[in-house]
């Protein structure tokens, strides 16, 4: 891991997390823009355009990296295939929460994208503990959290989706150092 500007680089087999640049943009666009992955995020916007990944670029480049890091997932020879964040709640829980591109699902690339963030949260952040959720009706992402290492708690909060446009139920999980 090295750190460029104060804000960390994290490489796996097959995978860089690093700080969303304004570049980015046209492939958070392409691939954001997809109604199937917005409506699967708590944030993003449907339709999803060039000027709300630019909005998005900018706040994470202003965000404090001690308590918050948001991170592009690149893949190696195909760019920017998705996102990754990891975020302070106000009951000071860190929790995490991410997507992936249509054209690169099934391919484990959310899990590791995962796993690589969670090591470094834990070795570097010192975290023990971190939070995420997934809607009820997106299986597949419980399962990337389960291979990451998180349980369920058995508790479902109604969490907004604002391209749904409408609170969806969310099963909550831990994840523990």
């Amino acid at each position: 891991m090295c750190v460029i500007d104060s804000s960390p680089i994290i490489e796996t087999r097959r995978i860089t997390l690093r700080a969303p640049v304004m570049d980015d943009a046209q492939h958070l666009v392409a691939l954001g823009g997809d109604r199937d992955v917005s409506r699967m995020t708590t944030r993003m916007p449907w339709p999803y355009g060039r000027r709300d990944a630019e909005d998005f670029v900018g706040r994470c480049q202003a965000q404090d990296r001690r308590r918050d890091n948001t991170f592009a997932i690149e893949l190696d020879d195909e760019g920017v295939v998705g996102v990754l964040g990891l975020f302070t709640q106000p009951d000071g829980h860190l929790e995490i929460g991410y997507w992936i591109g249509k054209p690169f699902w099934g391919r484990g690339l959310a899990t590791e994208a995962c796993q690589g963030a969670l090591d470094w949260a834990r070795r570097d952040w010192r975290k023990k503990l971190v939070v995420a959720g997934h809607f009820a009706d997106n299986p597949a992402s419980g399962q990337v959290l389960i291979k990451a290492g998180f349980l369920y708690t058995g508790v479902v909060e109604m969490k907004h989706s604002v391209a749904r446009g409408e609170p969806v139920a969310t099963r909550m999980m831990v994840w523990l150092a």
